[in-house]
This record gives C-alpha cells, sequence and structure tokens, in this order.
C-alpha cells in the first residue's frame, strides 16, 4: 500500500473518530448534567473505601501509597467470613488509574479475604517516579517489594488489570524465585502480554506499520505541551467524560455515576506520566515468560467489547496457558471490574478458596 494512501486511511480512520465524538457530543452532555444532578451521592461514595495508609519504598527510593485490608476490622460486618489460611489478595491497577478503580471488589472482599492495594508509582497518592524507571520492568521490581512490604507472610494471589496484568508479568520475569514460592493463583484482567495496537483504538483502518510509527509521536508531540493537554482532561470535563464513556465501557447502560468516577482518576493522572509510561506499554513483549505461569492457577478475563486491550489478546494468552480458565464477558469493555463486577469477584474468590483447601 502506497505511503500516500496509508495516510488517507489513517486520516479517514481519525476523521471518522472526530465525527463520532461530535455526534454523541450533545447527547453525552446531556447526559453528564443529568448524572451529576441524580447521580452526586453515588458518586462520592465510589472510591470512599480506605485503611490507614502504608508506605512501600521502591528499589530506587520511590515511596508507594499501599493500604491494607485484614479480615478482622471487618469480620462483624455482618459478611460472611471463611476459614482460610492466610493468603493475601495482592491488586494491581492499571494505566492512568489508581487503588480506588477496585471499589467493588474491595466491598465485596472486606471481611472476607486480607487484601492489600498500592498506587503505582507516578499514580494515584504514589511519589513521581524519574523517566528513567518509568517502565514496565520497573514496576514488576516494585510489585516485588510491594508483596515482601505488604503481605510479608503466607501466598499471595495477585490481581492485575491492564498495565497492573503487565506488571505481574515483568514481576514473574525478574523475581522468578519469589514468584514460584509465593504466588498461589493469578487474574489477569483486560491485560496482554504483548502486541498492542493503540492506533487501533481510534480505528480499525489505520494500517499498522503506520499506526506503529505515528503513536510515538504523537505522543512525543503532546507531551511538549501537556498543560494543554491535561486542561481537556480535567475532572468534570465533559471531553473527559465522553472519552472514558467511549473507550472504557462496552454496555451503553453503565450508570453515568460510575463514568464519572472512572473520569476523576483518569484525569488524576497528569499526560506527562502518560507519555513517559506508553513506550514501555505499547512495545511490551513477555509471552516467552508466560511459562512462569503454567504451574500456578490462572483466570484470564476480558470483556468481548474491549477497546484497549481486545478479547484476541485473551484468547492469545489463553492458548499459550491451556490450564488457565478464560472468561469471557459479553458485552464488557476494558473496565470490566465495573460492568461484570460479579463475574470478577466470583472469578477472583475461586482462585483464593481453591487455594485455602
Amino acid at each position: 500500500m502506497s505511503t500516500r494512501r496509508s495516510l488517507a486511511y489513517a486520516a479517514g480512520g481519525l476523521g471518522a473518530a472526530a465525527a463520532a465524538a461530535l455526534a454523541t457530543g450533545v447527547v453525552v452532555e446531556r447526559r453528564v448534567v443529568r448524572a451529576r444532578r441524580a447521580g452526586a451521592a453515588e458518586a462520592d461514595r465510589l472510591g470512599a473505601l480506605h485503611s490507614t495508609p502504608v508506605e512501600v519504598t521502591c528499589d530506587d527510593g520511590v515511596v508507594l501509597h499501599a493500604e491494607v485490608d485484614e479480615v478482622a476490622p471487618y469480620a462483624g460486618s455482618g459478611k460472611r467470613r471463611r476459614r482460610t489460611k492466610e493468603t493475601t489478595i495482592v491488586f494491581v491497577h492499571g494505566y492512568a488509574l489508581n487503588l480506588d478503580c477496585w471499589h467493588f471488589q474491595r466491598d465485596a472482599f472486606r471481611g472476607k479475604h486480607r487484601m492489600a492495594f498500592y498506587d503505582q508509582r507516578s499514580h494515584g497518592r504514589s511519589q513521581r517516579s524519574d523517566r528513567e524507571h518509568a517502565n514496565i520492568d520497573q514496576l514488576g521490581d516494585d510489585l516485588a517489594v510491594a508483596i515482601e512490604t505488604l503481605a510479608p507472610r503466607g501466598q499471595v494471589v495477585l490481581v492485575g488489570h491492564s498495565m497492573g496484568g503487565m506488571s505481574i508479568f515483568a514481576f514473574a520475569e525478574r523475581h522468578p524465585k519469589l514468584f514460584a514460592k509465593r504466588v498461589s493463583g493469578v487474574a489477569l484482567i483486560a491485560t496482554t502480554a504483548g502486541g498492542l495496537r493503540p492506533h487501533r483504538t481510534i480505528s480499525r483502518w489505520i494500517p499498522d506499520g503506520l499506526g506503529q510509527a505515528l503513536a510515538p509521536r504523537v505522543i512525543a508531540a503532546l507531551a511538549k505541551a501537556p498543560e494543554l493537554v491535561d486542561s481537556a482532561r480535567r475532572p468534570g470535563s465533559n471531553v473527559g467524560f465522553l472519552v472514558a464513556d467511549l473507550f472504557a465501557f462496552g454496555g451503553k447502560d453503565v450508570p453515568a455515576a460510575e463514568v464519572e468516577f472512572l473520569d476523576e482518576m483518569l484525569a488524576g493522572t497528569s499526560f506527562d506520566v502518560l507519555a513517559e509510561f506508553f513506550p514501555s506499554v505499547s512495545e511490551l513483549d513477555k509471552f516467552e515468560h508466560l511459562v512462569a505461569f503454567h504451574d500456578v492457577p490462572t483466570t484470564i478475563i476480558c470483556g468481548t467489547k474491549d477497546k484497549l486491550t481486545s478479547i484476541g489478546h485473551s484468547r492469545k494468552m489463553a492458548a499459550e496457558l491451556p490450564n488457565a480458565t478464560l472468561v469471557e464477558v459479553e458485552g464488557a469493555g476494558h473496565m470490566v471490574v465495573f460492568e461484570a463486577r460479579d463475574q470478577v469477584n466470583a472469578a477472583i474468590d475461586a482462585l483464593v478458596v481453591s487455594e485455602s483447601r
């Protein structure tokens, strides 16, 4: 295909995406207004679950914000408590999010399982990383420190969403002895071990060669004026709400309060941070390291309408891990942890309960 034709396809794809955004803009703006009137109380409740902060100091000195929910403080909450071995579920969030994204899992498991959460470096309430250490391999090292700090005893079940799953792959590669000794189960949610094509989020008509060449350049150019991008992404902006609604969810009836909750998390991560991690995320290739998961109970979960890490990525990983359980959630998008929380929670619970037998 000629360069001119490729550029035409790219322009057409970008134009189509822009047209779609404009066509739905009025509808979304009206929806935002209605949501903020009708769902304000619900939006405030989301992300309100917290416990005493714990500091996790990484090998380069960056301090991560973490929280641990012990079983005992919530044992009298009316939820049924099971007798299990000392197993900690360690939750690892994704790109541009923070530990609050696990609200629905945290709410379901309080008083039932010991849980550890942390904000990845440069995200949420954790300290900012320097550019040199803003990469997936470093996130794998951070996870090793988080496990040793937050779950010094017993087994751990690792739960990673999106970039959090990538962090788990890097951890397994770089810390194989710790992974083999401590990890009794893994849930990989809306993630991939490699082969991302970010440009396909905009349009499937953009050729891979062109898209892979242009995407880093576009991100680098935008990173020269991050304040302009951040102003458009500010919390509560209709642009941010529209992007979250279109790209993060698969269903049409997602509660507006949940979209707004996600929008607030996304807007809380500066574009500088997104630009620093982008090359490592887009160039990831950890498929050869999936061998570490062969002897560990692994559940792979993805929505069939995930626009960011499409269902094909999960199917490919499942093919590489014949003993893994693949859960395809019909109609859900990238934020399957919101949209299909009951299915996601059941899959995580099964990993913990099977380990305790």
